[in-house]
Formats: C-alpha cells, sequence, structure tokens
C-alpha cells in the first residue's frame, strides 16, 4: 500500500518523505555498460529481493537498462527509504565489483576498474572504486497521471533503446508483470483508473 504521500514536487532532489512515491534513477559512472552482462544484472535483482525482504522496500516498477536502473518505489512504514537505497547501492555496487575482478570473461576489466578508480579518486570516496553516481535523482509521484506516465517509460525504455519491439519481451523489467506473468522479481502493481486529481496520504 502506498502511504503518506508527499503531494508537493519537492525540489533539490532530495527524498522528504521517507514513505512517499519515488521515481529513482541510479546511473554507473561514466555511463559504463555494465549490465550488458546478465551476471551483473542477476546481482541487481537479488539486491532489490534483498531490500523487499529485509529492509521494507516496495518496488510497482523496474527496468534495467546497459548502463543505469529506473525505479518506482516507495517503503513500508518505519522503514526510511533513504537508508534503503544507501544499503541497495553499497551492497550492488561491492558485489558487481567481485564479479568484474574475478571474471574471466570481462575483456573490460581492467578499463573498468581503472575508470572505477578514477571516479572514487576524484570524488574523494572511501573506497577503492566508485560504481555508482552520486544520488538518485528521486521525483515524487503525486497524481494517477504522473504515476501512470512514469511507469511507461520505465517499461519502454528497452522498446524506445531498439532492444525489443514490445515491453513485455525485455528479461529486466516489471513489464511482465504487468501483463500476468510471473517472472524474475517479484513487484506490487499499481493500477490506477483515473488519470484525474492526486493520491490522498494515509
Amino acid at each position: 500500500m502506498i502511504s503518506s504521500l508527499n503531494l508537493q514536487i519537492m525540489g533539490g532532489h532530495k527524498i522528504r518523505d521517507q514513505n512517499g512515491l519515488y521515481f529513482l534513477t541510479f546511473t554507473v559512472v561514466g555511463w559504463v555498460d555494465v549490465f550488458t552482462r546478465k551476471v551483473h544484472c542477476d546481482i541487481i535483482i537479488d539486491a532489490l529481493k534483498y531490500c523487499q525482504k529485509n529492509k521494507g522496500l516496495i518496488i510497482y516498477a523496474y527496468v534495467i537498462m546497459s548502463n543505469h536502473i529506473h525505479l518506482v518505489v516507495s517503503t513500508k512504514e518505519n522503514y526510511n527509504l533513504s537508508t534503503v537505497i544507501r544499503h541497495f547501492k553499497s551492497f550492488s555496487a561491492r558485489k558487481i565489483i567481485d564479479s568484474i575482478k574475478t571474471s574471466r570473461k570481462e575483456s573490460r576489466k581492467e578499463w573498468i576498474l581503472q575508470l572505477f578508480k578514477q571516479f572514487a579518486s576524484k570524488n574523494n570516496c572511501r573506497s577503492e572504486f566508485q560504481f555508482w553516481k552520486n544520488g538518485s535523482r528521486p521525483i515524487v509521484l503525486y497524481s494517477p497521471r504522473f504515476i501512470n506516465q512514469k511507469i511507461d517509460y520505465i517499461h519502454l525504455n528497452p522498446v524506445k533503446a531498439g532492444i525489443v519491439v514490445n515491453p513485455e519481451d525485455y528479461n529486466y523489467s516489471s513489464a511482465k508483470n504487468y501483463i500476468g506473468v510471473k517472472h524474475k522479481l517479484q513487484i506490487d502493481l499499481i493500477v490506477l483508473m483515473s488519470y484525474i486529481g492526486y493520491l490522498p496520504n494515509n
């Protein structure tokens, strides 16, 4: 259930309502096409599942593109979305970097790791490598029309990129879920019959 929705568009890309409904974007530094590798996409799926089970994350829509991820999410009551995001980004970055380090198939290994190291140094990161760009560009979703627009945008990303013809043909998005097909990641469907008005606070 969507709870405590902030009906104001927040400024400065900050999460002001920790239980609100948000459109998020996570981008790999340097726009490196890490998610062309299935193993790295699966790490993201596992990290999202963990956050669903243990961190109170509610996922309504998602897509994993070659170098970025879009999500529509909120959190259960008494959970903090900013904290969940930090955990997800830290965990997934560590797992993917470890995967790249140990891979015998990644032909770009040295170049990718060197690039991640340069970004970490430039941005004064505490770790040796930086995987994600800072921030998640949160946009609060405050009306049925806006919510449907963002979910459509998420599902049409692979189509507009020329990867698939139909949204549901893409293996790493929630488009299949919305046509009733059980898929890699179970989500909470949002079905809004009206495109008019605003969502009430609970």
